[in-house]
């Protein structure tokens, strides 16, 4: 059996075509043509990834996303024609994975959605290993239970936000290059898209520091990259 994916575009005919290339690809595919229908299909069946178009009628991408972190860290793949939606879906705690902008060739999208399924896979296989609780500073971090609490005060990471994490606090005395953290984490080749490492990094400061704009968790070294701090 392919890994199962839910499709939710409300463009029938990109719906269409993007359906026909996954099924030729092995894939499962089940399709949702506005957010109430994608809602309701991801709560009634487990899939290994959901591709998410952020403009739907009904219930939106992002309130959709929402309600899909509240509930499971499965990979998520936005499409989008508007880089600021982009922006949004990646950082702002909505926490999809990747994205792709519209419009989009079927070998990218396919290799993107393959390449999000192999790092989910990846981690899973890798957290049964071993379960680890690590405290450092005012963090707690749950490799298990992909969780982060800051004072006993639960920290609502993304995926990639956690991972990100997990890297630094796994290696505390490497410098990490842009390039490195993204073939880390992604589980590909890095072609120079620094806004991606910019926006993810940015948000997980946010998050996870008392001032963001001096950081103490997650250093930066201006030229090079990025350090853990010294704890």
């Amino acid at each position: 059996m392919g890994d199962k994916i839910l499709l939710i575009e409300d463009d029938l005919s990109i719906s269409e075509m993007v359906r026909v290339q996954f099924e030729k690809e092995g894939f499962i595919v089940v399709t949702a043509f506005d957010g109430e229908e994608g809602v309701e299909k991801f709560s009634q069946e487990a899939f290994d990834l959901i591709v998410l178009d952020l403009m739907l009628p009904k219930v939106n991408g992002f309130d959709l996303l929402k309600i899909i972190r509240e509930k499971s860290l499965i990979p998520v793949l936005i499409m989008s024609a508007k880089d600021g939606d982009v922006d949004k879906a990646l950082g702002l705690g909505f926490g999809a994975d990747d994205y792709i902008a519209k419009p989009f060739s079927m070998i990218e999208l396919i290799a993107r959605v393959r390449a999000a399924i192999r790092r989910s896979t990846y981690y899973t296989v890798s957290e049964k290993e071993k379960s680890t609780i690590i405290n450092i500073g005012d963090l707690t971090i749950d490799y298990n239970n992909f969780s982060v609490h800051k004072r006993e005060v639960e920290l609502k990471l993304t995926s990639k936000e956690f991972h990100i994490l997990k890297l630094f606090i796994s290696h505390p005395k490497q410098v990490f290059t842009k390039a490195q953290i993204y073939s880390s984490v992604w589980k590909e080749d890095y072609y120079g898209d620094e806004n991606i490492i910019n926006v993810h990094m940015r948000r997980l400061r946010e998050k996870i520091e008392d001032h963001p704009s001096a950081p103490i968790y997650i250093k930066t070294l201006w030229g090079i990259g990025y350090k853990l701090g010294d704890f």
